[in-house]
């Protein structure tokens, strides 16, 4: 993996994914991320997509509330569709199988720093990504 920094986007993969977001059809690109992110949930084994699956993630969060915007020197180029909320959940499960694969893209670190920031990273995905809870009030309790 031909890694420079340790932002979603910030490798030879998600650019590589990135740029094919941008050739796909507007149409197209949700498929594209919801089958990185089913395929990094459902692998066995090695995570092959895993670099591709924190990219997706990052794109979804960009679009919840207190998500970060997608660093546009190697992110998409072209504007991403809305997408719907059921991917929100999709790719945190992808996410919390990354951060807990042992052999996973979490052992390519050199640097342990780079490790513990990509780290971060992954954390304040999932913060984001993690759906809001039910406000349903239980009981109505009056004095």
């Amino acid at each position: 993996m031909g890694t420079w920094d340790t932002g979603p986007f910030d490798n030879d993969t998600a650019a590589d994914f990135a740029n094919a977001l941008d050739d796909a059809e507007p149409e197209a690109r949700e498929a594209l991320i919801r089958g990185v992110l089913i395929r990094t949930i459902d692998a066995t084994g090695y995570l092959a997509e895993a670099e591709e699956a924190v990219a997706a993630a990052a794109l979804i969060a960009a679009q919840c509330q207190g998500g970060e915007p997608v660093d546009m020197s190697y992110g998409p180029e072209t504007p991403m569709p809305a997408f719907p909320s059921d991917l929100r959940v999709l790719a945190d499960e992808a996410l919390a199988r990354i951060v807990g694969e042992e052999d996973g893209p979490a052992s390519n670190w050199v640097d342990p720093e780079d490790w513990k920031q990509w780290r971060a990273i992954l954390t304040r995905l999932r913060a984001v990504l993690a759906p809001p809870p039910p406000s349903i009030a239980l009981f109505d309790v009056q004095p």
